[in-house]
Formats: C-alpha cells, sequence, structure tokens
C-alpha cells in the first residue's frame, strides 16, 4: 500500500496551494508536479491526474490513499470544493499539517535519548555477556574458585546466550512478531493498557486534547457541521476514554445541547480550562477561535510536561546503567579480589 511521510504529504499539498494561488489551473498544477516528483509522491500525482481527467475531484482521489490522508483532511479538501475555496483550504490544510509535524517531532525527540541510552546499556550487557564473561569463566573453572552468586548467575547467563544462541534469536523474533500482531488485532486493548501505566495517562490525556482541538479548530474554521467536525476529530485521539466522551458530546449536541455541557461530563479527563474556553466560545459564537487558543496552550502544556519527564527519566536511566554494569563488572571482578588474597595469604 502506497504510504507517504509527513513531509511528503506537505510538499504535495503545499505546491499544489502555491499553484492554484498564482492562476494555474488544478491539471496543468499537477502536470508541473510531475515534473519534479518520483517515488510514492509520484505514483499519488499519477493516480490524481488520471482521476481529474474522468472528472472525480481531488478529495475522492485522495480517498484511495487513506494512509496518507486521514479522514480530518479528506473532509477538509472536500468541502473546499463544494464552496470553491480550494486555494485556501490548502494553505489552511499546510499550517495544520506543519504544526501536527512539530507536536509529533516533540513526542519523538522526548524519546530519542531514553532510547539510545537503553539501546547502549543492551549493547554492553551483550558484549559483556558474550566477550567479557566466557574468557573470564575459563579462568575460574580452570582454577577452581569458589564463586559468589551474582558470578554464577552471570555466567549462567552467558553460557545460555552462547549455548542456545539460534534459539533465542528465534525466540525474540516470535515475541516481536507476536507484539506487533496482538497490536494489530487488539490495538485498542494494548493501547489502553499501555495508556494506563503510572506518569504515561496524563501526557496522552494532553496529546490527545491538543491533536483534537486543533483538529475542530480547522474542521470548523473550513465551514463543516460541528456534529461532523466531532466525528471526523474524534477519530485523532488515542486514547478510548477520550474518543467515547466526544463520542457523547456529539450525542448531546444531536439532541439540542452544548459541547461544554458533554465536556462537563468527563471532568476526571478534561482539563477545566478547556471546558470554560469551549462554553465562552459557545457563547459569542466564536468555538472555531476558543479551540485554537485551546490546542495552542495544550501544545504549550505538552511541550513542559515532555521536557521535565526526560528531565527525570534520563538521571533515573543514568543510576539504572551505571548500577547494573557497575553490579556485572562487581561480579566479575570480586572473585579476582578474593583469588589474589588467596595467593598472598600463601
Amino acid at each position: 500500500m502506497t504510504t507517504l511521510s509527513n513531509s511528503e504529504k506537505l510538499s504535495i499539498l503545499r505546491n499544489l496551494g502555491i499553484m492554484l494561488g498564482s492562476g494555474i489551473p488544478l491539471a496543468e498544477a499537477v502536470e508541473s508536479l510531475l515534473e519534479d516528483t518520483k517515488g510514492n509522491q509520484r505514483k499519488v500525482l499519477l493516480n490524481l491526474r488520471a482521476d481529474l481527467q474522468q472528472g472525480t475531484q481531488i478529495s475522492e482521489s485522495f480517498a484511495s490513499y487513506p494512509r496518507v490522508f486521514d479522514k480530518v483532511t479528506l473532509n477538509l479538501i472536500k468541502a473546499a470544493e463544494e464552496a470553491g475555496t480550494l486555494e485556501t483550504t490548502l494553505k489552511d490544510l499546510q499550517e495544520h499539517i506543519q504544526k501536527e509535524i512539530e507536536f509529533t517531532d516533540k513526542v519523538k525527540f522526548a524519546m530519542i535519548y531514553p532510547g539510545l541510552i537503553m539501546a547502549l546499556f543492551a549493547g554492553v550487557l551483550l558484549m559483556i555477556l558474550t566477550v567479557v564473561v566466557p574468557r573470564i569463566s575459563g579462568v575460574f573453572s580452570r582454577l577452581r574458585v569458589e564463586l559468589p552468586l551474582p558470578t554464577k548467575v552471570l555466567i549462567w547467563a552467558s553460557n545460555l546466550l552462547l549455548q542456545n544462541t539460534a534459539l533465542i534469536i528465534v525466540g525474540v523474533v516470535v515475541v516481536v512478531g507476536g507484539a506487533l500482531l496482538l497490536y494489530r488485532m487488539r490495538r485498542q486493548w494494548v493501547l489502553a493498557l499501555f495508556f494506563g501505566l503510572p506518569g504515561i495517562s496524563g501526557l496522552v490525556r494532553q496529546i490527545d486534547w491538543t491533536r483534537f482541538s486543533r483538529s475542530l479548530y480547522q474542521l470548523l474554521s473550513s465551514g463543516l457541521p460541528i456534529t461532523v467536525a466531532l466525528e471526523l476529530a474524534g477519530d485523532v485521539v488515542m486514547d478510548r476514554r477520550i474518543a467515547k466522551l466526544i463520542a457523547r458530546c456529539r450525542e448531546m449536541v444531536i439532541a439540542g445541547k452544548k459541547v461544554s455541557d458533554g465536556l462537563r461530563m468527563g471532568k476526571k479527563i478534561v482539563p477545566n480550562m478547556m471546558i470554560k474556553l469551549v462554553e465562552a466560545g459557545e457563547r459569542t459564537g466564536t468555538l472555531d477561535k476558543s479551540m485554537q487558543e485551546i490546542s495552542e496552550h495544550l501544545d504549550y502544556e505538552v511541550g513542559n510536561s515532555l521536557k521535565a519527564a526526560t528531565a527525570l527519566l534520563e538521571p533515573v536511566l543514568l543510576v539504572i546503567v551505571g548500577i547494573s554494569v557497575g553490579g556485572m563488572m562487581l561480579a566479575i571482578i570480586a572473585p579476582i579480589y578474593g583469588l589474589i588474597g588467596q595467593v598472598g595469604g600463601r
């Protein structure tokens, strides 16, 4: 299935918007883009050109790539085509996707350092078990030295790894493959389990409400009805509880009530400031602007939360890695010192 990165998708929308804004017809704009694109971008544009020649709208053509263009993007383009504001909407979409990329990068960059530390630790552990311990254990076995329990455990782990390397590799592949299969088949269950971890749930809620408010602002400012906007914006969240609450809000709006009434039912998972700003937006008829303010505020809050979590996690990981590596080295060195003491005593 054809996929595009966020930057490639942004490039297509930006270039189309620029050319349409310059007065270039859509078909000619697509032809011009085809001259400078390759790979999956070219496949998407070739399909778009063929669809345009058959009278198909851009939104219908892009709908052929669900892994590239989400429902929010497709419905925004569709509404713009019907209203004749495609050029303006493409520009707004650029800003929306750019903010989404920047927001996603914040989350990714916060995970890079802990991931790097754990990868280095795994590499050091593997080197100790496969290179250092076998050589030392051979010396200990020849000298028949009485080994402490930590050293015995380390040697046992080393022997297990070296004698069953193929089996362990197969086991790792099976476990990873099983985890990926479970994630695909039971995605919501896996996410719910992960999001329930201490320290994770609060951050995930902040991320969800940030993406939801940004998407809802974009949809409402494009003229889509509030019920449609709520349904589409609800698809961007990860936490099932938030998704259910948004669906409940939509049901209440259909029944003639307000969005804030639905949000108030979930006070435990909805920021209080968000409820107040939504109420103010509904009173003044500027709900879209309120959602924009909420998204900007929550974006700032998520950034601060990620910085705080990273600042706390870095020293904790370093201490854990330091104690683990130091313990292994002590388990190796302690028998050597014992042996030296025996020789010195004689």
